[in-house]
C-alpha cells in the first residue's frame, strides 16, 4: 500500500527527493504520515483539500480489503 501512496505523491510533486512516507503500524490500523517539500504541499492538499481528501479515499478503500483502518497524515 505504500507503494500506491508514493506513486500518487510522485506524480504530482516537482521535488520527488524529498517526498518521505513512513508507516505507521498499529494493531488493527495503520498510519502513513506523508511529508513533502513546502513548495509542493499545496499540490498534494489540493483546492480546499480535495486532493488530499480523494487520495484518503483511495488508501481507506484499499486498507478495507485487508479489514485494517487506513489513514493518511501530511505532515509539514
Amino acid at each position: 500500500m505504500k507503494e500506491i501512496i508514493e506513486t500518487i505523491i510522485l506524480n504530482l510533486v516537482d521535488n520527488k527527493e524529498a517526498v518521505a512516507i513512513n508507516e505507521v503500524e498499529g494493531e488493527k490500523s495503520i498510519v502513513y504520515e506523508v511529508k513533502v517539500a513546502n513548495e509542493d504541499m499545496g499540490k498534494v492538499i489540493g483546492r480546499q483539500g480535495r486532493l488530499a481528501k480523494s487520495i484518503r479515499t483511495v488508501v481507506k478503500s484499499i486498507g478495507a480489503r485487508d479489514h485494517k483502518k487506513v489513514t493518511v497524515e501530511f505532515i509539514d
